[in-house]
């Protein structure tokens, strides 16, 4: 699925980029605190740092806006997660260590993340499924490492089972941004990543010593 193109008046690609980085940054802060229908453009190009007749030099509507956010803050989630999550070995060390990265990104993102996911159903109709696409991405590192770990011998699931627990992996991590307002109150990251590993694994790896056990004769 093609990336958007969005239209700017200013050709300088560089230019472009910066004030857009600029737009993203104060935009973001504006979303969480007030939601992205009742933010403004011209509060969007203040919290830039230009006026809004700039702003419009680099967008053409609001909802570009919104656009360039969800795609910026996904693909800086995707980066961190590609250079945390290694998928080579498929071993119960490299998942663990997996499950520990991906959720300290999402700790590091916190704010970006909770924007992303109270935001993202304001998307047009044309830009949704481009975004929704990325974050299949994401979650399908985690089924990349769920699979190597079974060619490994290391669990046994189905590919259906593969799939549903990468994206249990995937929303709990999510989970520490948009409820972080009540597990702050309860858990320090540190916790809440060794209960979550403990909660998601735990079942994995005892279906898979079931799976794996030889039936007594009955005779």
């Amino acid at each position: 699925m093609e990336k958007r193109h969005v239209k700017a008046s200013v050709k300088d690609e560089r230019l472009v980029a910066k004030r857009r980085n600029q737009m993203v940054q104060g935009a973001v802060q504006l979303f969480k605190e007030k939601g992205f229908h009742r933010t403004t453009t011209r509060e969007i190009a203040r919290a830039a740092g230009f006026s809004t007749g700039t702003l419009y030099e680099y967008i053409q509507t609001k909802d570009d806006v919104l656009y360039l956010v969800c795609d910026e803050i996904y693909d800086r989630v995707h980066k961190r997660c590609e250079e945390a999550i290694q998928t080579d070995l498929g071993t119960r060390e490299q998942l663990e260590a997996a499950i520990d990265a991906y959720f300290r990104v999402m700790d590091d993102l916190q704010d970006e993340v909770l924007v992303m996911y109270q935001e993202v159903k304001s998307l047009t109709k044309d830009t949704l499924p481009y975004v929704l696409n990325k974050e299949l991405e994401m979650v399908d590192l985690f089924e990349q490492l769920l699979e190597r770990c079974c060619e490994e011998g290391v669990i046994t699931l189905s590919a259906g089972e593969r799939k549903l627990a990468a994206h249990q992996l995937f929303v709990q991590g999510q989970m520490w941004a948009f409820r972080r307002w009540v597990l702050r109150k309860h858990y320090t990251l540190s916790q809440y990543i060794d209960f979550g590993k403990k909660l998601l694994l735990d079942g994995v790896w005892q279906a898979t010593h079931t799976e794996n056990k030889t039936p007594t004769s009955s005779s």
